[in-house]
């Protein structure tokens, strides 16, 4: 099947949605789909545009049997609300001209967000007269509406955008239960909808046992320390402040470092708080590559998970994934029903604290220092509950279950057709 993919995030970037839809681009095209991917130039989550990718209009790459079509967008030095609505319009309008001249699919994949690309989703299935899955990743009306980041005004066109979007989609897939029944309280019908949960990189099930963090502490002179990690995008969302204001707490307690590994809009602001409080038990690395995430992992002793009280509904980071099947054990400053609250109080890989919530996330801190056995026993529960719900085979098959469906094409003739070329 020919496979139209848009969506503004893509390998090289190595975080979020980027990463995530790289993995099942790559698997789709390694098992005979033909999947052609426009996007734009890839600034995630540095929010600048990489090296080599500057000052280009379009772009045609390929890559592990993906063909790449890049166009340009708008990437602002300083973030805030309205640039980034600039920056989404930019990608539409050069990623439009992009995939028309690109020839008709078989079926349209549109990763929102942004969800001005229901836009385009629209558009394109009925010049093309195909159907079209819709990938929520985030709901960003609502995100929006939680933070207050745009005007009142606006918010209604956002929703009725969301609401066409929907209701021309064939399919809507989203990353978790939680949000799946969000989409659903709007009116969405129950079998439109489903959910394609991130899906766990393999490799990382080796770490602690064929991957070990010994270089890694050696490398940022981590020797001794206890060593508490975020790693991904430094973003609103996130409220990575109470991660700092933990971090005070262990102040004067030389066998604590708290590791921020990664980029993103507030990494300045923490940055700043961080020298301000003279907090030198807390290091900022940029974000790891593949080997060095690894090894950063199997170095760590506990990881954190922290999102703001009013989107913790709405949204589950795909580094949890990523930490579980590590074998990491995770305090999770979320909401106790949220999504991502559910999921690691179900695993038994960690522990639940109130968002927001200064002490109750430095006594989990302090618990899981004192107990090193509590830490193994909830990092090994976490990664059987990876194997189980993440297994990168099982989760990319039946996401392709979906598309093949989706498409008009029976699974079991494409699935035919793969085994008599083999």
């Amino acid at each position: 099947m020919r496979i139209l993919v848009l969506s503004i995030h893509y390998w090289p970037e190595r975080s979020g949605i980027g990463a995530m839809l790289t993995g099942r681009c790559e698997y789709l095209a390694s098992i005979g789909h033909e999947i052609t991917v426009c996007t734009g130039m890839p600034y995630y989550p540095e929010w600048r545009t990489y090296r080599g990718y500057d000052r280009k209009l379009f772009l045609r790459e390929e890559h592990n049997g993906v063909t790449i079509l890049r166009s340009w967008k708008w990437v602002p030095k300083k973030v805030s609300s309205a640039k980034r609505v600039v920056l989404e319009a930019s990608f539409l309008a050069s990623s439009l001209l992009r995939a028309i001249s690109s020839g008709k699919p078989d079926l349209l994949l549109v990763v929102s967000p942004p969800l001005g690309l229901g836009l385009s989703a629209v558009f394109l299935s009925r010049w093309w007269k195909i159907p079209y899955v819709f990938d929520a990743q985030d709901l960003q009306p609502d995100a929006a509406a939680d933070l207050g980041m745009l005007p009142r005004p606006v918010l209604p066109v956002l929703y009725r955008l969301e609401a066409m979007a929907y209701r021309n989609a064939s399919l809507i897939s989203t990353v978790s239960e939680g949000m799946r029944q969000r989409i659903l309280a709007k009116g969405i019908s129950v079998d439109k909808v489903v959910v394609v949960p991130p899906h766990a990189d393999n490799r990382v099930f080796g770490v602690g046992k064929v991957v070990e963090g010994h270089e890694f502490r050696r490398k940022h002179s981590l020797e001794g320390k206890f060593m508490v990690l975020h790693t991904g995008n430094m973003g609103v969302k996130q409220g990575l402040d109470v991660m700092l204001d933990a971090a005070l707490q262990f102040k004067e307690q030389r066998d604590f470092v708290f590791v921020l590994a990664g980029d993103g809009v507030m990494k300045p602001h923490l940055e700043g708080r961080a020298a301000a409080l003279d907090l030198a038990n807390v290091r900022f690395l940029p974000l790891q590559g593949p080997a060095e995430l690894l090894q950063m992992l199997a170095a760590t002793d506990m990881a954190l998970i922290v999102q703001q009280l009013t989107v913790s509904d709405i949204v589950f980071p795909s580094k949890a994934v990523t930490l579980l099947s590590a074998a990491r054990p995770v305090a999770a400053s979320v909401s106790a029903d949220s999504e991502i609250g559910r999921v690691i109080s179900q695993s038994g890989g960690g522990v639940v604290t109130e968002p927001e919530n200064v002490g109750a996330l430095a006594a989990a801190i302090k618990g899981f220092f004192d107990h090193p056995e509590k830490r193994l026993a909830m990092g090994e529960s976490g990664r059987q509950y990876a194997l189980q719900n993440w297994d990168e085979t099982r989760v990319l098959s039946d996401f392709e279950g979906h598309l093949l469906k989706t498409g008009g094409a029976p699974a079991f003739d494409a699935i035919a057709k793969r085994s008599a070329s083999i």
